[in-house]
């Protein structure tokens, strides 16, 4: 994607998208613009805005609220309605925002419609950020894992991931790693690059492990693998201790 036209505001930023991007709802369009916006709302992916010009008028019902942000302002909130479907309180439009480039733009709220597409792909679980780039590369090294002093994988084959903004994260053969130290439980993560995560609780201590089944196209070589948090156990890579990072996840 070719960005350009980037603006900020406190802590949002705001960029001008090339990718056609739309969003549906009972099936019918609700909104189809080759002029979306990407604003950072939060610091880690972005939310795509759209051009009220380029939305489906009938779709939008203003629900007489508004929510207030510090730093887009005051926002008026819409119902969407699309082919017999209804996502109550699902869109939000800041028409005298602090920041310019949002007036006359409305946001959906990503899980309260029914699919959305980049192009002619399906996207899942929130827009991809065009700063982020995934690089899983094989390797030799020797990679143990070690949990309050006790080892519960060993390999010298992993896959290593190299995710923009994250940890370098080891993902390991399961025959590499002691399951019978291993619970496996409910939880599971999305995300838009790898796909739908489960997990493990490791030594009795929850959501230390996971690993992606049916990973996404382009992280397919961690299918099946096993990861662990670097921030929350020992990892000794080529037999020296690696420094626990600090991330959203420590």
């Amino acid at each position: 994607m070719e960005a350009k036209e980037a603006t900020s505001r406190g802590r949002v930023r705001v960029e001008r998208s090339a990718k056609r991007v739309r969003t549906y709802l009972g099936g019918r369009v609700v909104a189809d613009t080759t002029h979306a916006l990407l604003v950072w709302e939060i610091p880690y992916y972005p939310t795509y805005y759209f051009p009220l010009a380029d939305v489906e008028e009938a779709a939008l019902k203003q629900t007489g609220t508004t929510k207030h942000s510090p730093s887009r302002g005051d926002g008026v909130v819409y119902t969407v309605t699309s082919g017999g479907a209804e996502a109550p309180e699902a869109a939000l439009a800041y028409p005298e925002s602090p920041l310019e480039d949002i007036r006359g733009h409305i946001r959906f709220e990503w899980d309260a419609m029914h699919a959305w597409f980049e192009e002619d792909e399906e996207v899942f679980f929130h827009p991809r950020d065009p700063y982020t780039r995934v690089d899983i590369l094989p390797s030799s090294r020797h990679v143990r894992v070690e949990v309050d002093g006790v080892t519960v994988a060993d390999s010298r084959s992993p896959r290593i991931l190299f995710e923009t903004g994250l940890p370098t994260r080891y993902y390991l053969p399961k025959v590499d790693v002691r399951f019978d130290l291993l619970e496996h439980t409910e939880t599971a993560t999305h995300c838009p690059y790898k796909g739908t995560a489960e997990y493990w609780t490791v030594n009795g201590r929850k959501d230390l492990a996971w690993s992606y089944r049916t990973p996404l196209p382009e992280s397919e070589r961690v299918a099946g693998l096993v990861a662990f948090y670097n921030e929350k156990l020992d990892i000794y890579l080529d037999g020296e201790l690696q420094e626990r990072p600090k991330s959203k996840f420590s």
